[in-house]
């Protein structure tokens, strides 16, 4: 049996690159290519910037009204919907950047191996050495602290004030992390194929969620702050995070199985809808309230999701591929 389709609400964009990271700039869709380019799509069709010319996007974040893109030409660069642009670091050295950060306040962080930099609204630089390199970078929801991932742990540091971080640890390679909408929970994904999490209040207990097939290259949280995304299995694995303890001793759901790995998730900005993207180019959208299912885009032979973005309002999905296709659904209304 197959899926309701949106299939027919999609429009096909051409990019021309592999898509590093898809965001809505405002209402500015804005496609993070690895040829250091930057497409912007207005009036129905796509602009492109030179962002790092001659190099290659490694990462990108986004804001409400900026993404950052960092390159292995060790700048980081600011754009606007509009198309200006502006450097707001850069690395030691020419070093590659490795992972990005966003305050909503304007601060900006960004890692290049060991060395963390962050750069708060006013424009005021401070740094810090990681154990190892910095893999990972997450504002705090509420105030102005960094969470660094790197090997054996995450180092949870105040930029603005002279104590040093602490370091919340287990043993292991941790690549990327976030930060649960409440504060209360740290959560990270290793080099092996499993979370780690801490909650930090009221405990420091440790979270495992493990039994992965793949690597968690992605993962995003409900609008409320109850669930937790991630991709690296034949299906969504949503963690509860609706209590003080977290998922420990609870089972995930399992959302949108199919003969394909999930390489990217996205929830809605405001219901509970799940956005899907798998290794074999399908989307799904899943809703929580009763398991529907829709499909978005049909499994494309060599064309797997790399991105995946709703706008603000949550009308509309930007996702992009590896082989440098991509799309924007409009939700009909």
């Amino acid at each position: 049996m197959s899926n309701p389709s949106l299939t027919q609400h999609v429009t096909a964009l051409d990019p021309g690159a592999h898509v590093i990271a898809a965001h809505v700039l405002k209402d500015v869709p804005a496609l993070a290519l690895s040829d250091g380019t930057v497409a912007l799509m207005r009036d129905g069709s796509l602009t492109r910037l030179s962002v790092h010319p001659e190099a290659g996007i490694l990462v990108a974040a986004g804001s409400a009204d900026r993404l950052l893109t960092g390159g292995d030409d060790g700048r980081v660069v600011a754009i606007r919907a509009d198309g200006a642009m502006d450097q707001v670091g850069s690395a030691k050295g020419g070093a590659w950047i490795d992972a990005l950060a966003l305050h909503p306040d304007g601060a900006v962080a960004w890692s290049a191996g060991r060395n963390v930099v962050a750069r708060d609204a006013k424009g005021r630089e401070r740094s810090f050495q990681a154990p190892s390199t910095a893999r990972g970078l997450v504002f705090a929801p509420k105030g102005y602290r960094l969470g660094v991932a790197h090997y054996n742990g995450v180092s949870l540091w105040y930029p603005n004030l002279e104590t040093p971080a602490e370091v919340v640890g287990w043993k292991g390679s941790h690549i990327d992390v976030t930060w649960s909408p409440d504060g209360r929970f740290v959560v990270t994904t290793m080099q092996e194929n499993a979370l780690h999490g801490w909650r930090l209040q009221p405990d420091r207990g440790h979270m495992r969620m493990s039994g992965y097939p793949g690597k968690v290259r992605s993962v995003a949280w409900s609008s409320d702050g109850h669930w937790l995304a991630t991709g690296g299995a034949e299906a969504a694995i949503v963690w509860p995070f609706d209590s003080k303890e977290g998922p420990t001793g609870k089972p995930p759901r399992e959302c949108g199985v199919r003969p394909a790995r999930v390489s990217r998730v996205a929830f809605h900005p405001k219901a509970p809808v799940l956005a899907m993207g798998y290794e074999d180019g399908c989307i799904l959208l899943v809703r929580f309230t009763d398991a529907a299912e829709l499909l978005v885009r049909p499994a494309v032979p060599g064309s797997g999701i790399t991105a995946l973005a709703w706008d603000g309002r949550g009308s509309r999905l930007l996702f992009g591929c590896g082989d440098g296709q991509a799309g924007l659904l409009t939700l009909p209304a």
